[in-house]
């Protein structure tokens, strides 16, 4: 039996989705409303639909407007390929490139933006609803939003470089409750995600990258859930980005370089960042910042190395090597289990002859910091046009590296009450041993004899403790 709930856009009476297909999805959502107007009928009353977007190219020049509950949006195929290394090819390449633009069910947003306009005008789809109860169960799945070109911001960068063209993908506005965003694939949009009051929402599985900013959870929220995603945003914006938020999960993520920042979370408290590959060209990849609190940072991979594709040498996100990699700034916070690979030319540190840091508590009290590996060597960096090549050489090359002096772990002294163990050595450690509790990691030339260290340089161990 077929539904009259199931509507596919290329079969709907009312506009071409070819030239507006928010048009279309718009005229669906009224044909919803004035069908499902009955709030309780047989213990049920507003089942919603699915809208269908068959593969294909569709120009979006009308923003969606999505105001009912239980609602999906769905596609055959996210359709991401990178726009920025096809605009970084020489224009008489093109013709040989086996395809030129993203595919799959491609939404192209084309919303004309003039100056000065809200950041919300520039979505394609724009969900927000007043009352009780909140607006839910609203997803999106396995399609394509693609913001076409960026624009010249002044900077000198070529315009389609700059990650910047007023456009987003999904911004919701209001509190919501169990939104799914799964499958899905962002590109060339200054901002993918952007959602305000979420609760139980789960970003899962998608392909968000050459955005100006990936993800960013505004407001307030919790219990959300952030997992499974390619993510790669611009130097100016963030990869993934939470304020205000509790018992959020980021997990199994791989984030790409060339973000501000890989996660930056605010006021963000009793959340989890686990076993994510987090990999960036600059220093800050993860910030824990505004009093967040009894977050546990565990059995993530952090690679921090140099960028080696040629047209964003001399790009960065203007902090120096003394921010450290994991800066955080709350209390009670677990940081255990990570592993840290710091891959830099010494002659680039900035500033000039600072040792680089890469665990800096900067403020609050009662950190656990414990069993974290860092690995730090100094290697000669080289870059190249080639994207792809480039970077698989720069990720695959462990040899024929000189170790490289670091701080692991640096405690200010507005942190105080921390305690640090096994992430660092005795000369890698900078913390007050008044106000932290301290156990560094062990140098080659100690052994342990029932439990005591036996230091080279004395001339007989320390006798073993006797059993009680």
């Amino acid at each position: 039996m077929s539904s009259n709930n199931y509507y596919d856009v290329t079969t709907w009476p009312v506009g071409n989705p070819s030239e507006d297909v928010g048009e279309v999805i718009n005229s669906i959502i009224a044909d919803i409303k004035d069908r499902q107007t009955v709030t309780d009928a047989n213990n049920g009353g507003k089942p919603g639909a699915v809208i269908y977007i068959p593969p294909g190219d569709y120009h979006l020049r009308t923003q969606v407007v999505i105001d009912v509950s239980f609602l999906r949006i769905q596609g055959s195929g996210h359709g991401f390929t990178s726009s920025s290394i096809r605009f970084n090819v020489p224009e008489d390449e093109w013709p040989n490139l086996h395809e030129l633009w993203p595919g799959g069910s491609r939404v192209i947003v084309d919303i004309p933006l003039g100056e000065g306009r809200e950041e919300s005008k520039g979505a394609a789809f724009y969900v927000e609803r007043s009352g009780s109860p909140r607006i839910s169960s609203v997803e999106f799945s396995n399609f394509c939003i693609d913001g076409l070109h960026f624009n010249s911001d002044g900077s000198g960068m070529p315009p389609e470089n700059t990650y910047v063209n007023g456009k987003t993908g999904i911004y919701v506005a209001s509190a919501n409750d169990s939104f799914r965003v799964n499958g899905m694939g962002f590109v060339y949009l200054e901002n993918a995600l952007t959602i305000y009051k979420a609760d139980a929402l789960s970003i899962h599985d998608n392909f968000i990258a050459e955005c100006g900013s990936c993800i960013e959870l505004r407001g307030w929220g919790q219990a959300s859930k952030i997992t499974d995603n390619l993510v790669g945003a611009g130097p100016k914006g963030y990869s993934i980005y939470a304020e205000n938020h509790g018992g959020l999960l980021i997990t199994a993520n791989n984030v790409f370089p060339r973000g501000a920042s890989s996660v930056h979370l605010s006021g963000v408290t009793r959340s989890s960042v686990s076993n994510n590959r987090l990999h960036s060209f600059y220093p800050g990849m993860v910030i824990l910042e505004a009093d967040s609190s009894e977050n546990l940072v565990a059995t993530n991979h952090f690679l921090r190395d140099h960028e080696p594709w040629t047209p964003f040498l001399g790009v960065d996100n203007g902090l120096n090597e003394l921010n450290g990699l994991l800066c955080v700034s709350g209390s009670n916070n677990s940081v255990i289990g990570n592993h840290f690979s710091q891959i830099i030319d010494s002659e680039s540190i900035r500033p000039a002859g600072a040792m680089p840091v890469i665990i800096r508590l900067l403020a609050g009290s009662g950190n656990f910091v414990s069993n974290n590996h860092v690995v730090a060597m100094d290697v000669r960096s080289t870059s190249s046009d080639s994207c792809f090549e480039a970077q698989v050489d720069a990720l695959l090359t462990t040899q024929a590296s000189d170790g490289l002096p670091v701080t692991a772990v640096m405690v200010d002294s507005e942190s105080v009450r921390n305690t640090i163990l096994d992430s660092g050595t005795e000369a890698q450690v900078i913390a007050d041993r008044a106000v932290n509790a301290l156990r560094t990691t062990p140098t080659v030339g100690f052994t342990v004899q029932s439990s005591e260290a036996v230091d080279p340089r004395l001339s007989t161990p320390a006798p073993p403790q006797s059993s009680p």
